[in-house]
């Protein structure tokens, strides 16, 4: 798969979400959805892995594009911008706890450049994106550690990572109150590798199905002690 980024026609379904709009001291656009949909460049790995990393320590929502998705997932209503395509959006920190602790204080830096270089015990993403691609790529879920945790191995890893910094492309808002961007997105756009909030969606139960098959695999197979 090709890395292809070049310009084609915009398709978007973008809603205005003024209830967000207008806060300064965060930097939050007017319209922060435009920021997601319309943004005037896309980031790659090197961009956010560089010591002079461009996302502010904030809390937001972060949309990522690919021009190349995995080969299993229907991108035919998805949001288009300069020749990638739209299909998930993600927010940093979650809405505050309703049991009274402390809210988290993860930004969208962190998160974003996790989901670079982290693995799939802490990032949803990297769990789906090597589900989707594991035949393709030659790796599986496995636990690793003290055989709790499931990752895709230490090689794994590096070639997940290797194969999002050739064909998945970041971009970020900050937000203050980022779970209720992210509601509004899930709801009036078509984002396949998002789960949660989007059953409805027609891949929901394909996309779970082959996450639950890493899953039973990895709980099956020995512990791999080597940790990515």
């Amino acid at each position: 798969m090709g890395s292809g980024w070049g310009q084609i026609r915009v398709a978007d379904r973008a809603r205005p979400l003024a209830r967000l709009a207008g806060r300064r001291h965060l930097g939050v656009p007017v319209n922060p959805q435009e920021a997601l949909l319309r943004p005037a460049r896309l980031y790659g790995a090197e961009d956010v892995r560089r010591r002079e990393c461009p996302i502010p320590a904030v809390p937001g929502v972060y949309g990522w594009y690919f021009a190349s998705p995995p080969s299993l997932v229907p991108v035919e209503e998805c949001h288009r911008w300069n020749g990638s395509i739209l299909l998930y959006v993600g927010i940093s920190p979650k809405a505050p706890p309703s049991n009274g602790r402390p809210p988290s204080r993860q930004t969208i830096r962190s998160r974003i450049r996790y989901h670079y270089r982290g693995n799939a015990a802490g990032s949803t993403l990297r769990l789906t994106l090597g589900s989707l691609l594991a035949e393709d790529l030659g790796i599986s879920l496995r636990r690793v550690g003290n055989g709790s945790r499931l990752t895709f191995g230490r090689d794994g890893e590096q070639q997940l990572s290797a194969w999002m910094a050739d064909h998945a492309r970041v971009v970020w808002t900050p937000a203050e109150q980022p779970w209720a961007l992210e509601e509004e997105l899930i709801r009036t756009h078509v984002l396949p590798l998002n789960l949660d909030q989007n059953r409805d969606s027609s891949f929901h139960s394909q996309l779970s199905a082959l996450r639950a098959a890493q899953r039973a695999q990895a709980r099956q197979s020995p512990v791999e002690q080597r940790q990515p």
